[in-house]
């Protein structure tokens, strides 16, 4: 009997194409008549990739296909090089679909599972006649917002330029306002209204959204998408966590020296520093944080990553030894040997789950938050960009399960943040997330082992085959 072919076609960069492959994974372990070929397409030049899916075993059910390298035109923005890299590789989507879909060994094409981003490649479904889902790698909530604004924007005519005369917004998904301070950048800037637009009319196009989440995380947002009769025409299916919390990265002599330090440390005693694969921070920025480590004197584990040239849409790298004494402020690695340690990239789930992790300080990104509350840190939010902010503000304003450093901040689109977060907010942050005694952890344990469970029960899979009701 031939098996369902279900191409998948994630977005370029690690977090979008990690959670993308656990649920194809899950997807193959659930149901032995599916096979699922995902498309793997990545901007030129650019490897950070290549480790995580060279890793991979490859299997009659699931096979990787690295499209082919396109050229695209120089852009400062990531919004207009997504969109070029996309349009660029529609023939060649197109292409593979239909070698993969005609001879006898080949199986019957069941539908495509598109990244929130790639909504484009929802016409090709349409080519080939067959459904189209979309595969959304952030949480409910946000994905309320994103369709809202859409709505603002068709229904009631309200552009960016008004929106930003707002101080906060009302949004079905949210049980609170949420302030125009914790909204994306692509839903308010005037130069990005257009990547908002098509962003969210994309999303409307398909015949159902995938959430990476679950409903025992975001009741008040699952919950809407039934109440509100905007969001009700649109079906969604939770089939969170996604996430693979005994995966072990194969590790470097360095690494198995960080985890030998960090299994010799008290239980919940150290803080984990982490801004995610495209987080980092220039000399300015890097002295406060190092400042403020130095003055709560906490263990700590800081992944400390050396920022892309500007104006490139690349990943940061990690520092050489000899320039991060230059980076840092002077005798700060031989003062802070004893209870702390600077590395660079890092397997996240794997310190997480260590017992010695207490604290968590990060931009939000919806991969790290959902590993955070499955592990039980609590977070130190301190969003970047994307929608870091509209994650943070749920975590600390509506879930009550994170402490605050700073839900203001952003880097913009052109690289520069909107101001430098000084070394005392950083302090208090970092005291916070560590207080045993604190109301965002006593919060977090509970909906930590909601997620276990829900995990365990196979994640929200069983959603995708029945709506939830």
């Amino acid at each position: 009997m031939k098996k369902a072919e279900v191409m998948f076609i994630p977005s370029p960069g690690l977090g979008h194409l990690v959670s993308t492959l656990e649920f194809a994974k899950l997807l193959i372990n659930r149901d032995n008549r599916l096979r699922i070929t995902v498309l793997v397409m990545k901007f030129p030049n650019t490897t950070e990739t290549d480790i995580y899916t060279k890793s991979l075993p490859i299997t009659d059910s699931l096979q990787l296909i690295n499209l082919p390298e396109c050229s695209i035109p120089p852009s400062s923005d990531l919004p207009s090089s997504i969109t070029a890299l996309l349009e660029s590789q529609k023939s060649n989507v197109r292409q593979v679909v239909t070698n993969l879909t005609t001879g006898e060994q080949n199986g019957n094409l069941a539908a495509f599972v598109v990244d929130m981003f790639c909504t484009t490649m929802i016409d090709i479904a349409r080519e080939f006649s067959v459904p189209a889902f979309v595969f959304f790698t952030s949480g409910v909530a946000f994905l309320g917002l994103t369709l809202h604004r859409h709505t603002l924007r068709e229904r009631d005519n309200i552009n960016s330029t008004q929106l930003q005369q707002m101080n906060e917004l009302t949004i079905p998904t949210f049980s609170n306002s949420v302030p125009l301070k914790s909204v994306p950048s692509i839903e308010v800037l005037k130069e990005l209204e257009w990547f908002s637009i098509s962003f969210a009319k994309g999303l409307k196009k398909a015949n159902g959204i995938i959430v990476n989440s679950f409903e025992e995380l975001e009741p008040y947002a699952v919950r809407s998408f039934l109440n509100d009769i905007d969001l009700a025409a649109i079906p969604i299916y939770p089939v969170g966590p996604i996430l693979n919390p005994d995966s072990k990265t194969k590790a470097t002599a360095d690494f198995d020296d960080v985890i030998k330090w960090l299994d010799a440390q008290p239980p919940s005693s150290v803080v984990f520093i982490c801004f995610g694969s495209r987080g980092s921070f220039e000399k300015n920025q890097v002295m406060e944080i190092a400042r403020a480590i130095e003055n709560t004197g906490v263990r700590f584990l800081w992944s400390l990553r050396k920022p892309p040239p500007k104006g490139f849409t690349i990943a940061p790298i990690d520092y050489h030894l000899s320039d991060l004494t230059s980076i840092l402020p002077e005798g700060f690695l031989d003062r802070t040997a004893k209870f702390g340690r600077v590395i660079g990239w890092a397997p996240q789930a794997q310190i997480l789950a260590n017992p010695a992790t207490g604290g968590f300080v990060s931009h939000c990104g919806w991969n790290s938050t959902l590993e955070s509350i499955y592990f039980g840190v609590p977070i130190a939010a301190w969003p970047l960009f994307a929608e870091q902010q509209t994650n943070a503000f749920v975590l600390v304003s509506e879930l009550k399960i994170a402490v605050e450093i700073a839900l203001d901040y952003r880097v913009e689109f052109n690289g520069e943040p909107n101001y430098l977060v000084m070394a005392d907010k950083i302090e208090r942050g970092i005291k916070r997330v560590l207080d045993k005694d604190g109301e965002e952890r006593k919060n977090l344990k509970e909906i930590s082992e909601k997620s276990r469970k829900t995990l365990l029960e196979d994640g929200g899979l069983p959603h995708l085959f029945r709506p939830f009701d």
